[in-house]
């Protein structure tokens, strides 16, 4: 009686201690959730992400191992996040209509810099589109959700990453270690390259992961024109890589 009485106990213990990880975790989701939010186009609700995202803390906190040598802090953020990525793919938000004009942007911004020799500027980048700078920017508003991951997992046409090329693999194999060096060593380039408004916002919103509101008021810009800013820059990063880092299909 008294064993069986005793297991119950801790039972309970081990049920309240695992509310209690969940609520002390909370405050995580809804940081997590509102910076996803401020990525994504309105209609995604920020509720909707901030449900998901519980359902990512609660996996963590069940499935986390404390041997693992990793803090669930650290963990819970990985399924938060991969929770929420997973449900924005799911929901395929992302039109066809507006990643043609992603992809358009991108095909005009690699044409104007062969042309000019430089990193195009937005009045040649719309003139290779043959358009106005106000339709430009007004696309670059438009698409700017598309870009929901940080930029070391772009998603490629045909699910590829600029990643993908390398092995997935814990060997510390020379081969690799070269791969990976010369990779990150091409995007520094490519970075560098950029226009400095760009680098700064990307640099700000994928590293420093601040929202595009706390970007302009950093900048002193009104918050659309940062977000044209983010969009333009990802797109001619990722023109930049595809050109001096080919993968398949490329």
């Amino acid at each position: 009686m008294y064993s069986l009485a005793t297991q119950t106990e801790t039972v309970e213990s081990a049920e309240a201690r695992r509310e209690q990880l969940i609520l002390e975790n909370l405050p995580q989701v809804n940081l997590i959730a509102r910076r996803f939010h401020d990525k994504v186009p309105q209609s995604v609700g920020l509720s909707d992400l901030v449900s998901t995202g519980v359902l990512g803390l609660i996996a963590a906190v069940d499935n986390f191992d404390p041997r693992s040598g990793v803090k669930l802090k650290t963990y819970a953020e990985y399924r938060i996040r991969g929770a929420i990525l997973d449900s924005l793919r799911d929901m395929d938000w992302a039109s066809r209509h507006r990643r043609k004009k992603a992809k358009d942007i991108e095909s005009a911004l690699n044409r104007a810099q062969q042309r000019h020799g430089h990193a195009p500027a937005e009045d040649e980048i719309a003139k290779e589109m043959g358009i106005t700078l106000e339709e430009y920017q007004a696309q670059l508003i438009e698409i700017q959700g598309l870009n929901i991951e940080s930029l070391e997992v772009v998603t490629r046409e045909g699910g590829d990453s600029l990643l993908s090329v390398l092995a997935d693999t814990r060997e510390k194999l020379p081969s690799e270690l070269f791969e990976r060096s010369e990779l990150e060593r091409v995007l520094a380039q490519c970075i560098e390259a950029m226009p400095e408004n760009e680098r700064l916002v990307l640099s700000l919103y994928y590293y420093e992961e601040l929202t595009l509101r706390e970007i302009a008021e950093i900048m002193g810009r009104h918050i659309s024109r940062v977000a044209e800013l983010k969009s333009q820059g990802t797109l001619r990063l990722r023109a930049e890589m595809r050109a001096k880092w080919p993968t398949r299909g490329n």
